[in-house]
C-alpha cells in the first residue's frame, strides 16, 4: 500500500515536472527570434542592462510570471516604390521599383528591430517606403534622364548606399532593390528614342529597298530575255505575213487600180475641204476655248505645282523601282511596236496602190462625162441662137408676113379666148333672130382682133433696136377706138343698144 502511494506520488511529481518544463521551455523557429524580457541579461554586442534576451534557432527556459516571451519574424518583406521625382534637368519622372528587405540575423539588428517594430511589424513596409522615397528623390535630383536610362545600376547603388545607415539603425538589411520602370509624363524619353528609332527604320527600309531592287533586276532580266525571244518570233512571223499580204495584194490590184485612180482626186478634194474646216475650227477654238482655258490652266498649274512639291518626296522613293519596271516595259512595247509597224507598212503600201488606181479611173470617167455634157450644151445654145437670129431677120424683112403667120398659127386660141366671154352664161335671150346672133359673134371677133393688133405692134417694137423710130414703134391705140373692129353691120348698134367698152350687153332670164 505504501509502495503504491509512493509510486503515485513519484509519478505525479514526474508529470508535474514535465508540465512545468513544457510551460517554461520556449523554442525559436528558424525564421523567428524570441525576445525574452523581465531580467537583466548580457548579450554579446548589445551591452549590459538592456533588460531582454534574444534567442534564435534554439530553445530556452523562461520563468512564467517573471519573464515575458515575444516573437519577432525574420521573414522577407517587400515594399513597392512609386515615387514622383524631378531630375537635374527639371524633368518630372515617376520611378517605380521594389525593395525586398528583412531583419538582420545578428543580435544587434534583431535588438534594433525589436525596439522599433516588435509591436508594429506590419508597419515595416510603410516605414521602409518612406526612407527609400526620400533618398530616391534626392539622388534623382542630382542625375539627368540620360544617366538614369543608361546606368540604372548607378541609381540603384547610390540609393542602397544612401539608405544603408537608416536601414542599419532600424535593424533591417536590403536583400534586393530593383528599379523596373521609369515613367515619363512629358514624353522626354520617347523623344530621345525617336532619332534612334528613325535611324533603325531608315536602315531597315534601305535594306528592304536594296533587296527589292535586286529582286526587281532579276525579274526584269528574265522578262527581257522572254521579250527578246518573243520579239524574234514575232519578227519572223511578221516577215512571212508581209510576204503573203504582198502576194495577195498584187493579185487583187488589177481590179481596184482603176477605181483607186478615180477616187484619188476625190480624196484630194476632201482633204482640202477638211483642212479648211480644221483651220476654221482652230480659229474658233482660239477665241472660244483657248483663252478661257489658258486662264483656268494658269490657276490649275499654280495649284498643281504646290501639290507636286508635296508629292515629290514621296514619289522619289518609288522612282527607282518604277524606272526599272518602265525600262523593261518600254523594251517590250518597242519590240512589239516595231513588228506591228512593219506589218502595217506592208498593208499600207498595198492599200495606197489600190486607192491610187481607183482614183485615176474615176477621174478619167468624170472628165469624159464633163466633155460630153459641155459639147451638148454648146450645140443646143448655138441652135437656139440661130433660131433667134433667123426670127429677127424675118421680122426685119417682112414684119406683116411674120405677124400674119403668128396669127394664123394661133388663130384657134384667139377664137377660143373670144368665145370664153360666154362661158359663164347659162341662158341668153337674143332679139332680131339670126341678125342678132351674127352681130354678137361679130363683136366678139372684133375684141379678139383688137388684141391681135396690140400683139402685132408689140412684136414690131421687139424687132427694132432700142431708140429706133419706125412703124413698129407706133403707140398702141387706146380708148374707144381700140375697141372698135372693122366697119360694117357687126360694128353698128342693134336694137339692144350700143356696145360699151367692147362688151356686148346680154340679158339673162
Amino acid at each position: 500500500m505504501a509502495i503504491g502511494v509512493v509510486a503515485g506520488i513519484v509519478l505525479a511529481a514526474i508529470l508535474a515536472l514535465i508540465g512545468l518544463f513544457k510551460l517554461m521551455w520556449r523554442v525559436a523557429e528558424p525564421n523567428e527570434a524570441l525576445v525574452i524580457s523581465g531580467s537583466a541579461h548580457k548579450t554579446e554586442g548589445i551591452g549590459e542592462g538592456m533588460g531582454f534576451r534574444i534567442v534564435t534557432g534554439r530553445g530556452t527556459l523562461v520563468l512564467p510570471g517573471v519573464q515575458a516571451v515575444r516573437k519577432l519574424s525574420l521573414d522577407l518583406n517587400e515594399t513597392q516604390l512609386n515615387v514622383d521625382c524631378v531630375t537635374h534637368q527639371g524633368i518630372p519622372l515617376r520611378v517605380k521599383g521594389v525593395v525586398i528587405f528583412k531583419i538582420g540575423d545578428d543580435f544587434v539588428s534583431i535588438a534594433n528591430a525589436a525596439r522599433r517594430f516588435l509591436d508594429q511589424q506590419k508597419m515595416m513596409p510603410e516605414r521602409v517606403h518612406i526612407v527609400f522615397a526620400g533618398h530616391l528623390r534626392s539622388i534623382v535630383g542630382g542625375l539627368t534622364v540620360e544617366d538614369m536610362i543608361r546606368d540604372r545600376e548607378k541609381l540603384t547603388g547610390q540609393t542602397r548606399a544612401a539608405c544603408g545607415t537608416e536601414m542599419e539603425k532600424l535593424g533591417l538589411i536590403v536583400d534586393s532593390l530593383q528599379i523596373h520602370e521609369i515613367e515619363d509624363p512629358t514624353g522626354y524619353i520617347k523623344n530621345l528614342a525617336m532619332p534612334h528609332a528613325a535611324a533603325v527604320q531608315r536602315d531597315a527600309r534601305i535594306a528592304q529597298a536594296e533587296a527589292n531592287r535586286l529582286a526587281t533586276e532579276a525579274e526584269q532580266a528574265a522578262f527581257a530575255r522572254m521579250s527578246e525571244a518573243t520579239r524574234d518570233s514575232e519578227i519572223l512571223q511578221a516577215g512571212y505575213q508581209a510576204e503573203r499580204d504582198k502576194a495577195a495584194a498584187t493579185a487583187r490590184q488589177a481590179g481596184p487600180l482603176s477605181e483607186a485612180a478615180a477616187r484619188q482626186e476625190v480624196v484630194v478634194q476632201e482633204t482640202r475641204v477638211a483642212e479648211l474646216e480644221a483651220h476654221r475650227r482652230e480659229q474658233q477654238l482660239q477665241a472660244d476655248v483657248r483663252k478661257p482655258a489658258d486662264a483656268a490652266a494658269y490657276e490649275t498649274r499654280t495649284r498643281a505645282e504646290a501639290e507636286r512639291d508635296a508629292r515629290i518626296s514621296a514619289a522619289q522613293a518609288k522612282a527607282k523601282e518604277t524606272e526599272l519596271a518602265a525600262a523593261a516595259e518600254a523594251t517590250r512595247v518597242t519590240t512589239a511596236a516595231a513588228a506591228d509597224a512593219r506589218a502595217t507598212e506592208a498593208r499600207g503600201l498595198a492599200a495606197a496602190t489600190a486607192t491610187r488606181a481607183t482614183g485615176e479611173a474615176e477621174a478619167a470617167a468624170t472628165q469624159a462625162r464633163g466633155l460630153a455634157e459641155a459639147a451638148s450644151a454648146k450645140a443646143k445654145g448655138l441652135a437656139e441662137a440661130e433660131a433667134i437670129k433667123a426670127r429677127a431677120a424675118a421680122l426685119a424683112e417682112n414684119q406683116e408676113a411674120v405677124v400674119a403667120q403668128q396669127l394664123a398659127e394661133n388663130w384657134p386660141a384667139i377664137v377660143e379666148a373670144g368665145a370664153g366671154a360666154f362661158g359663164n352664161v347659162e341662158h341668153m335671150v337674143l332679139l332680131n333672130g339670126a341678125e342678132g346672133m351674127s352681130e354678137m359673134f361679130a363683136k366678139a371677133l372684133t375684141m379678139g382682133g383688137t388684141g391681135l393688133g396690140v400683139a402685132r405692134q408689140l412684136l414690131a417694137s421687139m424687132s427694132q433696136p432700142p431708140g429706133s423710130a419706125g412703124p413698129a414703134a407706133a403707140s398702141v391705140p387706146t380708148g374707144p377706138a381700140a375697141s372698135s373692129g372693122p366697119t360694117g353691120p357687126a360694128a353698128s348698134s342693134g336694137p339692144t343698144g350700143p356696145a360699151v367698152n367692147g362688151r356686148i350687153p346680154i340679158h339673162e332670164d
